[in-house]
């Protein structure tokens, strides 16, 4: 008699090869067999017309403070992620000075788009040192595993100093104070170190996060110590303003530390085929045996606007001030008087912000998003193509869609991934052999962007409804988030469905699965607001051989444990 029985389900088992129907036994945490037909269980699920996958390991999530608060680690448990890896670019709340707690929170409000409020009330702190962060979480049951990666800027701030750690030298005793740091780290857990080397990371006052501007002499360093504490990733994010330098250190350190060195590779709309540049030099240090990996995403970064959001094309118009702070359904009331939106119009914009000002007259890269959810909008349906069909201004058009759907109505501005107007780039990049698809962000980008439900993105875009371009096989769309991205954080005992591995699994209606249009929620601590994005169509989530989520909801089973170090398949 096995604890759970899936039965006759579509087993696409992670590996990449091609799915076959069976079942699957589970006893206590571990699969006990998969394929063919098991005996009895003691709970049995029945999976006929369904997909049977390894449950979603998620490598690049911002969960840093509210892992400590959040049991459910919403929204990704949501989304089929049954294990997560914090601690990305470089930010992060370990190690920290007792009276450094704000500096921090300031950082990661401003890199990651975390309220600060709903961190400085949520989180109660109880550690100074990277280790005992990691027994903080540990203590904490959850509804998913957690993994944690050594981050940059807390630890260069902790031994240089705010100010200093910004743009200061480190000495030999800084460097060696930071490697003690960073070794132990690893011994006590971290699956590795990050670094973030980009203009867009600012904290929330505007200034450089730590180690923006280091020497490569202390990245490796810092990577050397990574190795001797018993090896990891070394994940960073870059602007890549001088890709062959920037590439030079990197596999430098590759070379010398034989550690993973993962990195942010995405499509800009100044450097359009950088990527390319970036995958030849990859393919030329793995063909020297160097492990460089580029992470990509699998759609467009896109920033999601409506009449709720903070900015928008109206929101430094002078006759919206009166609006401002309306509920939405007065606003969208007003808005439909033919008086007031003629006034509106006929106003020009207050905005003085460098960043928003050029952006919301961008009109060609101005998408409705739709339901269902668009993220891969034709050219022929921007805003400016639409004004040029009908003769009107791009303002005008603009008007009428913030007022569909009631006011529910999203404007999506797909400001990465998306120079060439299509995801073709995209799969390109995505389907590079030595690609790692990743930077879902869950927890981070509250207010703008709301890509945590990219697991499920996987596969009800690339798998069943993209139109514009070929599709993905739906098991390399499942290897990709699930055995492969286990295979390179090392993770070997989960991310496949395999006898004796972890029963980290998810059910899922392939027919039904759906992604839903974004909203506002305010359920951060201190009513910090955020958003969030549902899915229909999973069955079931199991992890470690409990339910967690059933038809979406959560079960209230919390066997989620923090993960501790690299491990080998059991």
């Amino acid at each position: 008699m096995h604890d759970i029985v899936i039965r006759g389900g579509l087993i696409v088992d992670g590996s990449g090869a091609a799915p076959v129907a069976g079942d699957i036994a589970i006893d206590g945490e571990r699969i006990a067999s998969v394929g063919g037909k098991a005996g009895p269980g003691r709970e049995e699920i029945a999976a006929d017309g369904r997909i049977v996958t390894p449950g979603w390991v998620d490598i690049h999530s911002h969960y840093d403070g509210q892992a400590t608060w959040d049991p459910f680690v919403s929204p990704s448990g949501a989304h089929g992620v049954t294990t997560t890896v914090m601690g990305n670019c470089g930010v992060g709340f370990a190690p920290v000075r007792p009276d450094k707690h704000d500096w921090l929170i300031n950082l990661m409000q401003g890199v990651e788009d975390i309220p600060g409020t709903a961190l400085s009330e949520g989180m109660t702190w109880g550690w100074e040192s990277f280790p005992e962060y990691l027994d903080t979480l540990e203590a904490m049951p959850r509804a998913l595993d957690i993994a944690a990666q050594a981050p940059h800027s807390a630890i260069r701030a902790y031994v240089m100093g705010e100010r200093d750690s910004i743009r200061g030298v480190a000495t030999a005793d800084d460097l060696e104070q930071m490697a003690r740091i960073v070794e132990d780290a690893v011994r006590a857990g971290a699956l590795g170190f990050s670094t973030s080397r980009t203009k867009l990371h600012l904290a929330a006052d505007g200034s450089p996060v730590p180690g923006s501007f280091v020497e490569a002499e202390e990245l490796l360093g810092l990577a050397q110590a990574v190795a001797r504490g018993g090896g990891g990733v070394f994940q960073m994010v870059s602007d890549f303003t001088a890709p062959s330098a920037e590439f030079a250190w990197m596999r430098r350190i590759a070379e010398v530390t034989d550690l993973p060195v993962v990195f942010t590779m995405v499509q800009y709309e100044e450097t359009p085929d950088q990527w390319r540049e970036l995958l030849a030099l990859t393919d030329a240090a793995v063909a020297d045996g160097a492990q460089i990996i580029p992470q990509v995403a699998n759609r467009p970064v896109g920033m999601l606007i409506n009449l709720d959001s903070k900015t928008h094309p109206f929101s430094e118009h002078p006759s919206f001030e009166a609006l401002r702070d309306l509920p939405l359904a007065q606003k969208v009331r007003r808005m439909r008087d033919p008086g007031y939106r003629a006034r509106l119009l006929a106003e020009e914009t207050t905005s003085t912000n460098r960043f928003w000002r050029p952006r919301m007259a961008q009109f060609h890269n101005m998408f409705r998003l739709g339901d269902p959810p668009d993220y891969e909008p034709a050219p022929e349906t921007s805003v400016a193509a639409q004004a040029e069909r009908q003769g009107w201004s791009p303002l005008s058009v603009v008007y009428d869609l913030l007022l569909e759907r009631d006011g529910g109505e999203w404007l999506f501005f797909p400001f990465i991934n998306y120079a060439d107007r299509s995801l073709e780039p995209q799969l390109a990049m995505m389907n590079h052999p030595h690609s790692l698809v990743g930077l879902a962000d869950g927890g981070a980008h509250c207010g703008l962007i709301c890509d945590a439900s990219a697991q499920t993105f996987m596969l009800t875009h690339w798998v069943k409804e993209r139109t514009r371009g070929d599709r993905l096989a739906l098991e390399k769309a499942v290897w990709m988030q699930t055995g492969r991205t286990a295979e390179v954080y090392g993770l070997g005992d989960r991310g496949r469905l395999a006898e004796g591995l972890k029963a980290d699994v998810n059910i899922i209606d392939l027919d039904r699965l759906r992604l839903k249009p974004p909203y506002w929620a305010e359920d951060l601590p201190a009513a910090g607001r955020r958003l969030l994005q549902d899915a229909e169509g999973y069955d079931a989530t199991i992890l470690s051989g409990q339910v967690t989520c059933r038809g979406g909801e959560t079960t209230g089973a919390l066997p989620g444990r923090l993960i501790r170090g690299r491990r080998n398949a059991l």
